[in-house]
């Protein structure tokens, strides 16, 4: 979905053009409201989806992305390292519901400068959008200082939970299962065979230390609502 350009010819150079990527219309409707009240940032596009991202940074000139991570069709930490490949210099800001202390280094890792709670989305966003743009790194001060103790003790894990020994992959198909999505369901979504699916499950049992799918399932649950 784009907007109205054609107030363009009076937008300086110092205004920073923005894409908001969210598959709630009302949520990035609420995004865009709060960052189109700044003189100096300017959505000139939406979408929902990677389809559409794609389609808009072949058309438009975008100087950062607000994108969420879940989004139909396609992961967003697997479209930030697609995006990453091809427009490297595009700078992009997480707005995601998923918790900080498990999703923040991940896209950070996949290429994002920062990576911003919609909780929080309110009272920082625009600060969050400024420092990403001046290509800082931005997350709460809360994850700062664990990704500092982090470094310090010679630590790479973002949590001491056991989820953060799977691969962005196995979080994507283990979030699925807590979601209650069957074998093909996630495959579909993923748009993975169902033979690949059901590797990653097995991965993800193995690595957790599952006794049977049965526990795996009450485990992906649970999580997932602590999650959201």
């Amino acid at each position: 979905m784009r907007h109205d350009d054609s107030k363009t010819s009076h937008v300086t150079s110092s205004v920073t053009r923005l894409l908001v990527v969210d598959d709630h219309p009302i949520v990035r409707l609420g995004l865009v409201e709060l960052l189109s009240e700044q003189p100096d940032l300017q959505v000139v596009a939406e979408a929902s989806n990677a389809n559409e991202t794609m389609e808009v940074l072949e058309n438009e000139s975008i100087d950062l992305l607000v994108l969420d991570l879940s989004l139909e069709g396609m992961d967003g930490l697997e479209l930030i390292k697609n995006l990453k490949a091809l427009h490297g210099d595009l700078p992009i800001l997480v707005v995601s519901t998923h918790d900080e202390k498990f999703y923040a280094q991940r896209a950070l890792h996949a290429g994002a400068l920062g990576y911003l709670s919609k909780e929080s989305a309110t009272d920082y966003i625009v600060d969050a959008v400024r420092r990403v743009r001046s290509g800082k790194i931005y997350v709460s001060e809360e994850m700062s200082d664990r990704m500092l103790h982090n470094m310090v003790d010679g630590r790479h894990e973002a949590t001491d939970s056991p989820i953060d020994r799977l691969s962005d992959r196995e979080l994507e198909v283990f979030r699925g299962i807590g979601r209650g999505l069957s074998t093909r369901q996630i495959a579909e979504e993923l748009s993975l065979s169902v033979k690949t699916i059901e590797t990653y499950r097995e991965n993800i049992k193995t690595k957790l230390d599952f006794a049977d799918g049965h526990e795996m399932v009450r485990y992906a649950v649970q999580w997932g609502l602590e999650d959201t």
